[in-house]
C-alpha cells in the first residue's frame, strides 16, 4: 500500500515500540513514504523481520534493539542516530505497556515500570531530538497515547495516568517549540487489533475485575465500539503519517481520537 500523496524523501523517523503493532505499521508506511525509518524495540527478532519486510520493497530501515525504559540507553541511541544521520526529523513515541490492577493493589514497582516506559521514556527521547529539530527549524513529534488518557480506565490507573500524562507533556511541549517549526501532537487509539489489546482483553485478571466472561471477552470489546470493530493499526499509522506530513503543518497540540466512536458519550 503507497501513500504517494504524502511525501517523506530525506527525512529521518525514529518510531519506538516498532517491532509489533501500531509501531510496525507506521515504520513501514513511513519507509512506503520515503523516509529512512530507525526502529526501535526490546525484541531484536521482530525488528530484524521488519527490517527484512522494509527493505524487501526498496525502503530504508535501520534498527536499534533498545529498552526505552532504560533511559541512558535511549538517549544513546539516539545521539547515535543524529551522529549518524545528521539529525531526527520525526520521533514517534510509542513504546508502551500496561498492567491490570486496582489502585489499593496496585504494586509500586509495577506503576513505576509503566510511567518509565510510557511517560518518562517520551520525555527523555524528545529531549534528545530537540536541538537537532531546532536547528533544522522543522520537526514532527507524536505521541501515542489513548483514550484512555483523556477518561480514566477502571482498573488501569497507571497505564490512562500514563497516558494522560503524556498528552499534558505534548501540549506544554507545542507551546514551546511552536516558533521553530515543530508540531507536536498526540493520537488517541480505542480498541486497536494489536497483540497487546488482545493480551489485555483475555488477560484473566482483567475479565474479573470487569466482571466479564472470558470466554466472551473478545465479542464483548468488539461491540463496546459503535463501528462493532477493533480499529486496524494501519488506520492508526495513517493518521500519524498525516500528522507527521508538511500537509498537517498548522496542526499541533492536538490529541485526536481514533476509536470508532467508543469515545463518544
Amino acid at each position: 500500500m503507497n501513500q504517494a500523496f504524502i511525501e517523506l524523501s530525506g527525512k529521518v523517523a525514529v518510531v519506538t515500540g516498532a517491532s509489533r503493532g501500531i509501531g510496525h505499521a507506521t515504520a513501514v508506511l513511513f519507509a512506503r513514504a520515503g523516509a529512512s525509518v530507525v526502529a526501535l524495540a526490546r525484541n531484536e527478532v521482530k525488528l530484524a523481520e521488519l527490517k527484512a519486510e522494509i527493505e524487501d520493497f526498496g525502503g530504508r530501515c535501520s534498527i536499534v534493539c533498545c529498552d526505552v525504559s532504560q533511559w541512558t540507553q535511549l538517549e544513546n541511541a539516539l545521539a547515535e542516530v543524529i551522529a549518524k544521520e545528521g539529525t531526527i526529523d520525526i520521533l514517534v513515541n510509542n513504546a508502551g505497556i500496561y498492567a491490570t490492577d486496582s489502585v489499593q493493589d496496585m504494586d509500586k514497582g509495577d506503576w513505576q515500570k509503566i510511567i518509565d516506559t510510557n511517560t518518562t521514556a517520551s520525555f527523555v527521547a524528545t529531549k534528545a531530538v530537540l536541538a537537532a529539530m531546532k536547528k533544522s527549524r522543522w520537526g514532527r513529534i507524536i505521541f501515542v497515547s489513548s483514550i484512555s488518557g483523556k477518561s480514566g480506565e477502571a482498573y488501569g490507573s497507571a497505564y490512562s495516568a500514563s497516558k494522560f500524562a503524556m498528552i499534558g507533556l505534548m501540549q506544554s511541549l507545542a507551546l514551546e517549540v511552536a516558533a521553530f517549526g515543530i508540531t507536536t501532537n498526540a493520537v488517541c487509539p480505542g480498541w486497536v487489533d494489536t497483540e497487546m489489546a488482545h493480551e489485555q482483553i483475555n488477560d484473566e485478571k482483567w475479565c474479573n475485575l470487569n466482571s466479564i466472561d472470558v470466554k466472551h471477552s473478545e465479542e464483548i470489546a468488539r461491540l463496546s465500539v459503535p463501528q462493532e470493530r477493533l480499529i486496524e493499526p494501519l488506520e492508526v499509522a495513517n493518521l500519524i503519517l498525516y500528522l507527521s506530513s508538511d500537509l498537517a503543518g498548522g496542526i499541533t497540540g492536538q490529541s485526536i481520537n481514533i476509536c470508532g466512536g467508543l469515545s463518544v458519550h
